[in-house]
């Protein structure tokens, strides 16, 4: 009787044992499912911004607050775009094979993409203006019609008229003498210039 007790209780905790082993294994297996369903969702989200995108800023976001954040994704979507912060790994995945590819080697430390939909000057506008007022992250470069801008390019690009402020200085001109329109252009060209010679000047420092 009491060697049956023994071999019961034995078989027990193997038995407990065995089945605990396999529902560690179990959660394990979910974990891991959820894991890469996780990353996968992340990949396919990056992939339908860049679709959309004329230009993606990429910026680094260490030290921002989930408010932060949430006040620079919302600044940029009044602008027709939006800001998605993402792994290096999952950026590389999701740029391959398009025209933003030119942007992995800014895929470095805690990254976040600044995507633009409407208008290629605005976000590299809206997230500079951010980083000063914040005085955190910095802007690391950006993809635009298929050419890769270094950081200073991109803060250069910061600096030009957006597609509204333009509307609005060609609309203001509409009523005045042929002049005004040409004054309104050479005005947007002369911003141009100086911006890129801004650029020169660093790089030549």
């Amino acid at each position: 009787m009491c060697d049956f007790a023994v071999g019961s209780a034995k078989s027990f905790l193997l038995l407990r044992d065995f089945t605990s082993k396999n529902e560690v294994d179990r959660k394990n297996k979910e974990l891991t499912m959820s894991t890469k369903q996780f990353k996968s969702e992340k990949i396919d989200a990056l992939k339908s911004k860049l679709e959309k995108a004329k230009v993606a800023v990429v910026t680094e976001y260490k030290g921002y607050s989930v408010e932060e954040i949430t006040n620079l994704r919302r600044a940029l979507q009044k602008e027709g775009g939006d800001y998605m912060v993402t792994k290096n790994t999952l950026a590389k995945i999701a740029v391959k094979g398009t025209d933003f590819e030119i942007l992995n080697d800014t895929f470095k430390g805690p990254v976040a993409l600044a995507f633009g939909y409407e208008d290629q000057v605005s976000p590299a506008k809206v997230v500079a203006k951010f980083i000063k007022d914040s005085k955190k992250g910095v802007i690391l470069g950006a993809a635009l019609d298929g050419k890769l801008l270094s950081a200073q390019e991109t803060e250069a690009l910061a600096k030009l008229p957006s597609k509204e402020e333009l509307i609005a200085k060609i609309l203001g001109s509409i009523n005045s003498p042929a002049s005004g329109i040409a004054n309104s252009v050479n005005a947007v060209m002369a911003q141009l210039t100086r911006a890129m010679a801004a650029v020169r000047d660093q790089k030549a420092a």
